[in-house]
């Protein structure tokens, strides 16, 4: 397909479950020459009750499945249609639409993810072009298939002074390291998860706002030695996580202020821990997701990284959209045939495609759609 700039819709459902990012941009794939209106569109309680419940499960029960992808994608339907109409933008300016699906399951080392969301079916809904299944092509070549964001960042990051890290912290944490011939990138561990696991079972709260809980506790010595105490940081990248990697095993014994110090403290080591596997050491950390809400934990990563940590938007960029922003920007380099990935973002054997299109003429798929590769022995 022919270059050009396009103006693409990126949809994103991560893993705080919050809701559904929707963001606009005109890009041509190689740098980003307009940014449109962007906002989340929160899911309702049982739609979200029943994502964390496949997670928690990795999607076992496969005929619940597949009912809730028939409901996520409706619900990602309804998003766009009602963005589009709040921010007066007509339906036939969008080129395509960049469609992630909610991740249920990410076991790359047996070469299987699953992300479920049926792109055929929003294709006909939305009678627009929609890329998805992002990640199953690097998986089955031998990648972690994620992150994913990685070359967005280095489009965006174009002017800065390097070397840069871009530090996404959602439900896990992960790092683009930006230098003047480099970009490495990879998951660094929990990003928001743990904590937000802590606050709803302890306080009864989605997430610790403001990080007001952590900030009245005490880290815990013992149990943030414990969490660190994980081969897993030692494994030399590309490397990527999935939430449920982690437990709340070692804070268990806390009280809810202390333990939210403590798993707000853990993130950050994680983070620090991460400089090892560096070529150099960053001159600056950006951070987007919801973790960059959080002052305690932006605290705790100034201490930790001892130089400058700022939210992404002391730059321009919004963080808030920036991880829907990212799939509209690789459903374009999809349709362009450009990679998405790299050897050393993902592990893939060399810079690899990926997405799959679907035409709003589409043929319908099975359900779970095919968002996933087939689990290898």
């Amino acid at each position: 397909m022919e270059g050009g700039e396009r103006t693409a819709l990126g949809l994103m459902s991560g893993t705080s479950m919050d809701g559904i990012d929707v963001a606009v941009i005109t890009t041509d794939g190689l740098s980003v020459q307009a940014f449109g209106p962007a906002e989340t569109r929160p899911y309702d309680r049982r739609l979200r009750h029943r994502l964390a419940e496949a997670v928690r499960t990795g999607g076992a029960d496969r005929a619940a499945l597949g009912a809730l992808e028939q409901d996520l994608t409706e619900a990602h339907a309804d998003a766009v249609e009602g963005f589009l109409a709040s921010h007066g933008i007509p339906k036939a300016s969008i080129d395509v639409v960049g469609f992630h699906g909610h991740t249920i399951l990410h076991r790359p080392e047996r070469r299987h993810t699953l992300q479920i969301g049926d792109g055929a079916l929003l294709a006909r809904r939305l009678g627009l072009p929609v890329v998805n299944d992002f990640r199953s092509t690097d998986v089955a070549a031998g990648g972690e298939g994620a992150p994913l964001a990685p070359l967005y960042h280095v489009a965006l990051a174009r002017g800065l002074d390097q070397p840069l890290a871009v530090l996404n912290l959602g439900g896990v944490g992960n790092v683009t390291y930006i230098g003047a011939d480099t970009v490495i990138a990879f998951d660094t561990g929990p990003g928001n998860a743990l904590i937000d696991d802590w606050v709803s079972e302890r306080v009864g709260l989605a997430f610790d706002e403001g990080g007001r809980v952590a900030a009245a506790g005490r880290v815990d010595a013992a149990a943030l030695a414990r969490l660190a105490d994980n081969p897993w940081f030692d494994e030399p990248p590309p490397k990527s996580l999935d939430r449920n990697d982690f437990a709340l095993d070692a804070v268990a014994g806390l009280g809810p202020e202390d333990g939210a110090a403590t798993l707000a403290a853990f993130t950050s080591l994680a983070v620090a821990k991460a400089l090892r596997h560096l070529p150099d050491r960053p001159r600056r950390w950006l951070v987007t997701g919801g973790g960059r809400h959080n002052p305690t934990l932006m605290g705790f990563l100034a201490r930790d990284l001892a130089v400058p940590v700022e939210p992404v938007e002391a730059v321009g960029w919004d963080g808030d959209a920036l991880e829907a922003q990212a799939f509209a920007f690789l459903a374009v380099r999809s349709q362009r045939g450009l990679p998405l990935s790299l050897p050393t973002t993902t592990g893939v054997p060399q810079p690899l495609t990926g997405g799959r299109l679907h035409l709003p003429d589409s043929p319908a798929e099975p359900a779970p759609s095919s968002q996933r590769s087939a689990p290898h022995a």
